[in-house]
């Protein structure tokens, strides 16, 4: 190819190539979208770690752990606690140390437990029933949250409303029969708030204005006074929803081999057959197979002149002054070394005839007869 011909073709590649920008440019435009991905790390097993950051932007020191280990973390007197699991799970130690701090000016967040655990709940040595908080049992009734400049929301929809036994909330909120879904009153020189659910404190419904403004509202009476404890159980699934979700990977061509495999190893769909005979290498049945197969096509007289060649080869061998004879000599020989009359021998060596079956098969015995008496020592 001369270099006129190369050129031609480097401008014609180039030409396409501009082709395709311009063509690509016309069709497509660039668009950005965002889109919110799934929490990663410490995020995705702890609810409360957006509001520990919040806390933390707004100059609130703020620590998040599971458990409430109070032997190793010492609350301050002006401290704040939330604990946003179920209070029912605390020790009777940890009810005495946790009342006598709000008692002395700790700020106590709890929530009612879920409607799911009915544990008996209001029973003096559980954390609510130190309050004086006493459990409703029925359906929740959303309450409404209005803010100016704030969409309306819902708040408390799922949660377990409850009654004061003797204490007089500071601040209440529920329905017109008393049933509360959120209450603050004093305990001593601290306070309690007790609430029927804290969604809205959750890592994805924190970052609503509303939702913040709530949570802003819930830790007011000792904000900005001493540190915040966020006591949260650990949202770990299980492991096999891990498996299900993320490993389908590994376990997705697995199952497909193992389906793979087993129809390999499936017999054929209906009704069961029996196993096939095992194969036999007997040497009479092939003979008994072979002469049938003869007489079944017509060729019967082969089958009498191999008995019979065989009879007369070991007569040759046995007694060949009786071979060498013929006629009616020969049949009397024959007879008197085999023990038979000189009829039969003569009868026996006659072939009969193609369509006479038992004449053949007589005449077939009596030649291997003949050959078996043979064997016999000579009179």
């Amino acid at each position: 190819m001369g270099w006129p011909a190369r050129i031609g073709l480097g401008l014609l590649a180039a030409l396409a190539l501009a082709l395709g920008v311009a063509w690509f440019l016309h069709t497509h435009e660039r668009v950005d979208e965002e889109r919110t991905l799934p929490p990663r790390g410490e995020a995705a097993y702890n609810p409360l770690y957006a509001l520990r950051q919040a806390l933390h932007e707004a100059g609130v020191p703020a620590q998040s752990r599971q458990r409430l280990r109070l032997d190793t973390i010492a609350l301050g007197p002006r401290d704040t606690l939330l604990v946003y699991g179920d209070p029912g799970a605390m020790t009777p130690a940890e009810i005495e140390t946790v009342v006598g701090w709000v008692d002395g000016g700790g700020h106590l967040v709890v929530r009612t437990p879920p409607p799911r655990l009915r544990d008996g709940a209001t029973r003096p040595r559980t954390l609510l029933g130190a309050l004086g908080v006493r459990l409703i049992d029925g359906p929740g009734v959303c309450e409404h949250l209005r803010i100016e400049g704030q969409p309306p929301h819902t708040e408390f929809c799922g949660g377990r409303r409850f009654e004061l036994d003797a204490a007089e909330p500071w601040l209440a909120w529920g329905d017109p029969d008393g049933h509360l879904a959120y209450a603050r009153f004093a305990v001593g020189e601290g306070w309690v708030d007790v609430l029927a659910d804290m969604d809205f404190l959750a890592n994805g419904a924190l970052r609503e204005g509303p939702h913040w403004m709530l949570a802003r509202q819930v830790l007011v009476p000792n904000w900005g006074e001493g540190a915040v404890h966020l006591i949260y159980a650990a949202s770990v699934p299980p492991l096999w929803y891990l498996l299900l979700t993320r490993g389908w990977m590994a376990w997705g061509p697995l199952l497909l081999a193992l389906a793979a495999w087993l129809w390999m190893r499936t017999q054929r769909l209906g009704p069961l057959r029996p196993s096939p005979p095992a194969a036999r290498r007997a040497l009479l049945e092939h003979v008994r197979a072979s002469g049938e197969h003869l007489v079944r096509y017509g060729r019967a007289p082969l089958l009498y002149e191999a008995v019979r060649e065989a009879f007369l080869a070991r007569l040759r061998r046995r007694d060949p002054l009786a071979a060498s004879l013929e006629g009616e000599a020969r049949d009397e020989a024959i007879a008197a070394r085999t023990g038979l009359s000189p009829r039969e021998v003569r009868q026996a060596l006659l072939a009969p005839r193609p369509d006479d079956a038992k004449a053949l098969r007589q005449r077939i015995a009596r030649l291997i007869q003949m050959r078996s008496n043979l064997t016999r020592p000579r009179p």
